[in-house]
């Protein structure tokens, strides 16, 4: 294998459940367990099953999916922080992990000497540390507090910190988990830079975070892990888009429409009556409303890929008025839908006077819109996949 490259084989990793018991009880059930010489299979929660990855030198691999679906206890066996249970696990070269704050920092060791001490563990010599500590330094903004204990750093010094060391001492693997999040917006964009960075230089990345959209526009492969094994595996915008899927239809499954306001039926349309809709084509949203009393209405719609964030709203909203007794059907006509081909979710808001009115209606997913058109992943760069607006445009190119 080359350095970079990156092995899971059938990987399981099991845990004890939490079960809170007295000290007699803690003593008697160490009792039992040495009679039987062995540990009974009961009370274990899997957090991995069968889980498989074979990574390229130089690949860049998102890893997604619901909170306890074993991304960060995937990560922690691909560096080594804990053993699986079963299965073989194979990583060439120097590892860069950032997995927790404090992970590979001494708290009671400065900055400075955390830096030293981690370059070593990675096989570098105290010279070439040295040679990339200025940089470290200045990329963390710690200049102030390298010569301070970890200690008596704050989570956003830490986390600069580790990730200074991870991304900065050359790793032929970077191991990143939602550790990010603690740092503020500048500093996110400046470590999205750097991973973007060290990809050119032949790095492999395998990064876990929620943000699906930093996800899309930094990593060429996903994975969606979904309590322990692998949902789905390939093109990182395929592969999120079965994601998106899943949470919308949990959305709508679990979302109540109903309140002073009910949606009883939506429906899409594309150019000429069609049912499916067309990129840069005509589109016409067509919602039926039964109202419990009268209402002085605004109707408001967006298109997202996944989340409450959408895509696009639909601007203005419109005005409506509710009566109660009977149905009222309201059109939306679109003349052009800026959207390559996947599948979308239309959102609906209804609020009484304006949109800092009383809500008669929550901002919910309503209805899946599925898209025929050109395919954005055509383009041949990386920053594409994270647009999900297709805008059709002519060039002109003069030679002057």
């Amino acid at each position: 294998m080359r350095k970079g490259s990156i092995r899971a084989t059938e990987i399981w990793k099991r845990f004890r459940a939490d079960v809170r018991s007295t000290y007699l009880q803690d003593e008697l059930s160490r009792a039992i367990n040495r009679l039987k010489k062995s540990y009974s299979s009961r009370g274990w929660r899997w957090a991995l099953r069968d889980i498989n990855l074979d990574l390229e030198p130089g690949s860049s691999t998102g890893l997604f999916g619901a909170n306890g679906s074993g991304k960060s206890t995937f990560l922690k066996v691909l560096s080594r922080v804990m053993d699986p249970t079963a299965g073989r696990v194979q990583v060439e070269g120097r590892v860069g992990a950032l997995i927790e704050l404090r992970a590979g920092m001494h708290p009671n060791l400065s900055g400075r000497e955390n830096i030293f001490f981690t370059g070593t563990m990675m096989g570098l010599s105290r010279r070439e540390v040295a040679k990339r500590l200025d940089e470290i330094v200045a990329f963390a903004n710690l200049e102030s507090a390298i010569d301070r204990q970890v200690k008596y750093y704050s989570a956003g010094m830490q986390m600069r910190l580790g990730f200074g060391v991870a991304a900065f001492l050359e790793p032929d693997v970077l191991l990143v988990d939602e550790v990010l999040a603690v740092g503020d917006a500048t500093f996110q964009q400046r470590c999205l830079d750097r991973m973007r960075y060290v990809l050119t230089q032949g790095t492999t990345l395998i990064l876990v975070s929620h943000d699906l959209g930093t996800i899309e526009a930094t990593c060429s492969n996903g994975v969606w892990l979904n309590d322990g094994c692998v949902k789905a595996e390939g093109p990182v915008r395929e592969v999120l888009a079965s994601y998106r899927a899943s949470v919308e239809a949990d959305a709508q499954a679990t979302t109540r429409i109903d309140g002073p306001v009910s949606l009883l039926r939506v429906q899409s349309r594309g150019p000429d009556g069609s049912t499916f809709p067309r990129s840069n084509h005509s589109f016409e949203i067509e919602l039926d409303f039964k109202s419990r009393d009268e209402y002085r209405a605004w109707i408001y719609l967006g298109v997202s890929e996944g989340t409450a964030s959408p895509i696009f709203l639909i601007n203005p909203g419109h005005e409506a008025w509710m009566r109660p007794g009977g149905e009222v059907k309201v059109r939306c006509h679109i003349d052009s839908l800026p959207l390559p081909r996947g599948r979308y979710y239309l959102w609906l808001g209804v609020y009484q006077g304006s949109e800092d009115g009383p809500e008669l209606m929550a901002w919910q997913p309503v209805a899946p819109i599925d898209v025929h058109g050109p395919e954005i992943d055509a383009a041949p760069v990386a920053v594409v996949r994270a647009a999900p607006v297709h805008v059709p445009s002519e060039w002109t190119i003069e030679h002057v």
